[in-house]
């Protein structure tokens, strides 16, 4: 039987630091900090539930960062 792979780790940043960023600079800003998926939505978007390690969310209302979360 094969192991189970240990999933990478995610980059040690709080989400909240993101908020009311400009859109622009929270992806360059999460890009440096090692998050491998950055994904920007706007307000009431529909998404997919699933949980992806390494990918970070910014909800974006008029051009800043309104909420951030992983997954």
């Amino acid at each position: 039987m094969a192991p189970i792979p240990t999933p990478p780790a995610e980059p040690q940043d709080s989400p909240q630091a993101y908020v009311g960023l400009e859109a622009r600079s929270a992806e360059h800003r999460a890009r440096e900090h090692g998050w491998s998926t950055v994904r920007s939505l706007p307000p009431g978007a529909i998404i997919t539930m699933e949980y992806r390690t390494g990918r970070l969310n910014f909800e974006v209302t008029d051009g800043r960062v309104t909420r951030c979360w992983k997954g």
